[in-house]
C-alpha cells in the first residue's frame, strides 16, 4: 500500500477525531477576587467569551461565595472534611476538579491580590505540593488576570497568583496584567478597551491551541522530594499520596 492510499484510508478516522474534539464542551471555572464587576471582571469576561469552543462557565465571586479566613486550626491537615468551612469550600473544589481551564482574577490592592483572593489561597493551602496536591490540577490550563487603577502593581499580583497555581501543580499558566488607569470599566478609555479586547482574543486562541505540557522541572523536583518525605512519614497527609500511588513512583502529570 503506498503512502497516498494509506492517508486516504485513515482520513475518515481523522475526521471523526476532529468532529469529536469540536463536540467536547470545555469547562471553565472563573474565581473572581471581588464581588463587583469592575475592570478585572470585564477583562475576564472578554476572555471567556473569546474562546471558540463550546463552553460551560462556572463563576465564583469572593467574598460572596467564600466569606471566611483560614483560622490556622490545622484541622484540614488531619482531614479536609473537618475544616469549619468545608461545605462552602467543597462547592468550589468540586467545580475546579472538573475544569479544563481555571481563571483567577484579582484587582491590585496595595501591590497584592485582594484580601478575599488571599483568603481563598489560604483556605486551599492543602492543594500545595507539600500537602495534598490534587491530581486534576496537573491536567488543566490556567489564566491569571489583574488590573491596576494606577500605573503599577497588577504584574505583582499575577506573579503571586501564578506561583500559587504552580505549587498546585498546574502545568500551563498564562498571565495578563494591565494598568487601566481608571476606577471603573466605564471610565476606561475606548482605545484601551479595544486593545484589551484584541489581547483577549489572541490569548483565548493561544490557550485553546496550546499543548498542556507538564509542570516545571522545579515543581517536579519538589513533588519527588515530598514523595520521598511522605513515604517515611506517618502523618495523615501521607495516606493521600499512598491512595494515588505516588509513594510507589506514579506521577500525577502522567495519569
Amino acid at each position: 500500500m503506498n503512502r497516498r492510499s494509506g492517508i486516504l484510508r485513515d482520513f475518515p478516522e481523522f475526521m471523526k477525531r476532529q468532529e469529536k474534539r469540536r463536540n467536547i464542551t470545555m469547562k471553565i471555572v472563573v474565581i473572581n477576587g471581588q464581588n463587583h464587576k469592575g475592570s478585572t471582571w470585564h477583562i475576564g469576561n472578554l476572555l471567556t467569551n473569546s474562546f471558540s469552543s463550546e463552553k460551560e462557565i462556572t463563576e465564583f465571586f469572593l467574598p460572596r461565595d467564600l466569606n471566611h479566613f483560614c483560622l490556622g486550626c490545622y484541622s484540614c491537615m488531619k482531614d479536609l472534611s473537618v475544616c469549619p468551612f468545608y461545605e462552602e469550600k467543597k462547592v468550589i473544589a468540586d467545580a475546579m476538579k472538573q475544569a479544563d481551564i481555571l481563571i483567577l482574577t484579582s484587582p491590585n490592592y496595595c501591590m497584592l491580590p485582594s484580601a478575599p483572593m488571599k483568603a481563598f489561597i489560604d483556605l486551599f493551602h492543602q492543594y500545595w505540593i507539600p500537602h495534598r496536591p490534587q491530581s486534576s490540577m496537573f491536567h488543566m490550563k490556567s489564566v491569571v488576570i489583574s488590573t491596576s487603577a494606577g500605573i503599577v502593581g497588577a504584574g505583582r499580583v499575577c506573579s503571586q497568583l501564578k506561583r500559587t497555581l504552580a505549587y498546585w501543580g498546574v502545568p500551563y499558566i498564562k498571565t495578563y496584567a494591565t494598568a487601566v488607569q481608571a476606577t471603573s470599566w466605564k471610565e476606561v478609555n475606548d482605545k484601551k478597551k479595544k486593545k484589551i479586547e484584541a489581547d483577549m482574543k489572541r490569548l483565548a486562541k493561544t490557550v485553546e491551541k496550546a499543548d498542556l505540557g507538564k509542570p516545571s522541572l522545579y515543581i517536579r523536583f519538589m513533588f519527588n522530594l515530598m514523595a520521598g518525605i511522605k513515604k517515611k512519614s506517618n502523618d495523615p497527609e501521607a495516606a493521600h499520596w499512598k491512595e494515588y500511588g505516588w509513594l510507589d513512583g506514579k506521577k500525577p502529570w502522567k495519569a
